[in-house]
């Protein structure tokens, strides 16, 4: 697999809300399953679909403690990314607003 692909596969593993959620969460360190599908708001298979997918992509580690089983951000990088995303949604909101003020048109 070329990089090309393999930052593809890294952005898809990425470009979903609940991956979304599931980053957001772990910025602060590892957490446990049990611990992350409440804290998303998702059933655990759901979680955990989401979970493996992201552990295949790589941007996830897994270790196993007795019955437990905790991830954590394999790369710091990751929260970077989602924070330049972020500041992309918040300059296309202000122009948004921008343009509506400057044409008038109301919502």
């Amino acid at each position: 697999m070329d990089t090309i692909e393999y930052s593809a596969d890294i952005f898809k593993a990425m470009a979903q809300p609940t991956r979304l959620r599931i980053i957001k969460l772990l910025q602060d360190g590892e957490h446990c399953v049990c611990e992350i599908f409440p804290a998303i708001g998702h059933e655990q298979s759901n979680t955990s679909r989401h979970l493996q997918m992201m552990l295949k992509s790589g941007i996830l580690t897994r270790r196993k403690d007795g019955l437990k089983i905790f991830y954590a951000l394999r790369h710091p990088e990751v929260l970077e990314m989602v924070r330049l995303v972020e500041r992309i949604v918040l300059h296309e909101a202000e122009r948004t607003v921008r343009v509506v003020k400057r044409t008038g048109v109301k919502r």
